[in-house]
């Protein structure tokens, strides 16, 4: 039996990019499953009133994905390292492979990152190069999507951007050094395509990124947009490491001594209408305003 055309199991559904390819789907019209292992949890319930089949599934557990890929004819995969570990999310994405190719999964689109090199010294971009690795030596129908970085890294509180963003990352990195920039919405956008075409876009390696700005040009852009400075708070390196560990450091350190290609042309070509850091700034103002009118502060 043929599975439905337009049915996709959405690993991470809560998250940053997994929530935001569950709404872009279902906007689309497709039939979304999106697995949790906490199918109770709160973070479910915004998912659940959007249309999505709610599944409890573990990147751990084999046989809980073999239920949730039962009948899908698509998933999109990510995993979180800093949840995980590096051994751990090469052995979910081991995992989501296999169980992909048993149940007969038609097209996954893998959540990567990293620059296409396996010797970098960043832990979460070499495992990913061993994902993509072992994807490819399986025969899997894949789409593999590389975002630069979230413009919501500069707002999202998980991210913590006013010691990341706005100052450790510049301090290792420099402020003036270009950084390639892609709004979460829009790599949604590029992972709905892919699985309303795959012939085009099944084996295809995507390095994602709409807008290339330095961070010292963003910050001038955010007091632009925003009316004041983005908030910036002072860290010593090896406390922010305590907190987050090191692989975010080894990033932008290796950011700062090796060149990349930052051709925007590639995506625009995928997705014209993706979102300029002005832009996206500009909506985020927007919807700050109207989340203010709504709770009676006015605009702000």
């Amino acid at each position: 039996m043929e599975p439905p055309a337009r049915s996709v199991a959405v690993l991470g559904a809560t998250g940053l990019q997994g929530g935001a390819v569950t709404r872009r789907l279902l906007d689309d019209g497709w039939r979304v499953r999106a697995l949790t292992r906490t199918p109770d949890h709160g973070k479910v319930h915004p998912v659940a009133a959007l249309g999505a089949e709610i599944v409890r599934a573990d990147m751990n557990d084999p046989g809980s994905l073999e239920r949730a890929f039962d009948g899908v004819h698509g998933v999109f995969t990510v995993q979180n390292h800093h949840i995980s570990g590096y051994d751990g999310e090469l052995a979910q994405a081991t995992n989501v492979t296999d169980v992909a190719l048993r149940s007969g999964v038609r097209h996954v689109v893998y959540g990567a990152a990293g620059v296409g090199r396996a010797d970098t010294g960043v832990g979460s971009w070499d495992v990913k190069e061993q994902i993509i690795r072992y994807m490819s030596d399986r025969g899997l129908p894949v789409t593999v999507l590389r975002p630069m970085a979230f413009m919501e890294l500069m707002s999202v509180s998980r991210f913590f951007p006013p010691a990341s963003t706005w100052h450790m990352m510049p301090n290792l990195m420099g402020d003036a050094r270009p950084v390639g920039w892609l709004a979460v919405d829009d790599l949604a956008g590029i992972a709905a395509k892919a699985f309303g075409d795959p012939r085009r876009f099944v084996g295809r390696d995507l390095t994602l990124l709409a807008d290339v700005l330095t961070v010292d040009g963003c910050r001038a852009l955010w007091r632009e947009v925003m009316g004041r400075a983005p908030r910036r708070y002072p860290l010593p390196v090896r406390l922010f490491e305590r907190f987050v560990g090191t692989d975010e450091t080894t990033m932008w350190r290796w950011l700062r001594a090796n060149e990349i290609d930052l051709d925007t042309g590639p995506t625009l070509e995928l997705q014209p209408e993706a979102l300029s850091v002005r832009a996206w700034l500009e909506r985020q103002r927007a919807q700050r305003s109207n989340r203010a009118a709504a709770k009676g502060h006015g605009p702000g």
